[in-house]
């Protein structure tokens, strides 16, 4: 797919999609570091060693960056758990799709894909895209990957090459996506995405429209194994009112008033926990992995329309400790940090801030020092357990990452 970015809208990413012809299925093979990731604290084991995942082994290597604290949730599939918050989310686009868009014959013309397996192929992730082989999406600090060749999915459009190749020219597919990324009540390193996909002919498109016969979807020019030709403007301009009629109609059912060979189309990407969050007021990204009662009965409703308001849980105290270290010279990056302190402190660190930058003026060494807040969901932490997590963190961070510690 070529993906041209049109606009941004909030956390909806709008794009003109065409399919490119003729790109080749090469798998990517990306540069590795010699410093091990701060994963392998939990997950890795000596280069060779077979991971299980999802009933399938797979080959270690140096490129391997799998956290305990991730696995742990590869499989749990919470868009599909009935009456999670998530779950109702993907059942109202679903119920609004299936009813607002009906193909020739009365069925659905949008079909639906939630249960595509989150590894794929570094191909699928990136080439099938025509992501560039030096784009800095494809950095080992902001993905995981299962090793040179395999990753979990950082974006559902993974999958857009082979659901058009399979001939489908309207769908949408949900699912969860993992990155490397920092810490806070927004992020998550593992987060659900719904994504929408529609193809036109030029017939579809331009029936009803004035001479409409007369029109074009490309310009006359040339066709590459990387770019195809171009589209015309009434072409794009046509996609792109359809694109923005039906992103308007789905936000208005959520929240009330408040490219193929002969073919153009869209796409648009919602992120699931970032609607809930809005739609039922919910603080914390980590609540949605929570197994309270307290917090899952409250979505239990017997309409997936009902108007339902978060009751909070009791707020319990939070701890905070910092941490200083001088970097190592090369090598680092603060995503490897984040993901050793997810690692090791698990859902306990509610948040982790980089709160001060210093340059030795002598040995130019560059020292950081990161404020951790640990809140725990359910009880109240002791001072005692958190110094015990605390420890274990700058231990780790002085094994795994290489720094120099200034405890």
């Amino acid at each position: 797919m070529i993906c041209s970015t049109l606009r941004r809208v909030g956390h909806v990413h709008i794009y003109l999609v065409r399919k490119a012809s003729g790109v080749s299925k090469g798998h990517h093979q990306q540069t590795v570091g010699s410093r091990p990731a701060a994963s392998e604290f939990a997950a890795r084991g000596a280069s060779g060693n077979l991971l299980e995942l999802l009933g399938k082994s797979y080959p270690q290597d140096n490129y391997s960056n799998l956290s305990r604290k991730v696995l742990s949730r590869v499989g749990r599939n919470l868009h599909n758990q009935q009456h999670h918050p998530l779950w109702l989310i993907k059942e109202r686009v679903k119920e609004h799709f299936y009813q607002q868009y009906v193909g020739r014959f009365g069925t659905p013309l949008f079909s639906v894909y939630d249960d595509l397996s989150p590894v794929v192929t570094t191909w699928q992730n990136f080439d099938s895209l025509l992501i560039p082989a030096d784009h800095p999406s494809r950095k080992k600090g902001d993905n995981y990957y299962v090793n040179g060749t395999h990753m979990l999915r950082a974006h559902t459009s993974a999958h857009q090459w082979d659901l058009l190749r399979a001939g489908l020219d309207a769908f949408l597919v949900v699912g969860d996506v993992y990155r490397r990324d920092q810490i806070d009540s927004q992020h998550y390193p593992v987060f659900h995405q719904l994504e929408g996909v529609r193809l036109f002919s030029k017939h579809e498109l331009f029936t009803g429209i004035k001479d409409g016969e007369s029109l074009q979807l490309f310009e006359q020019s040339s066709r590459s194994a990387y770019k195809q030709e171009t589209h015309t403007m009434e072409a794009t301009k046509l996609v792109e009112f359809d694109l923005k009629q039906t992103l308007t109609r789905l936000v208005t059912h959520l929240f009330g008033d408040a490219g193929a060979q002969d073919q153009i189309g869209w796409a648009f990407g919602l992120g699931l926990e970032r609607l809930a969050m809005i739609l039922y007021d919910i603080p914390d990204i980590r609540l949605f992995w929570s197994e309270d009662e307290r917090f899952l009965k409250q979505f239990r409703v017997s309409d997936i329309n009902q108007k339902v308001k978060f009751q909070p849980l009791s707020k319990y105290p939070a701890v905070i400790n910092d941490i200083s270290f001088w970097l190592p010279s090369e090598n680092y990056t603060e995503n490897d940090f984040y993901d050793l302190v997810r690692t090791i402190g698990g859902d306990l660190v509610e948040k982790v801030e980089l709160i001060d930058k210093f340059e030795h003026p002598k040995t130019h060494k560059t020292s950081h020092c990161y404020r951790i807040t640990y809140r725990h969901m359910e009880r109240t932490l002791s001072q005692r357990e958190v110094r015990r997590v605390h420890q274990a963190v700058q231990e780790a961070a002085v094994q795994l990452l290489g720094v120099e510690g200034r405890f």
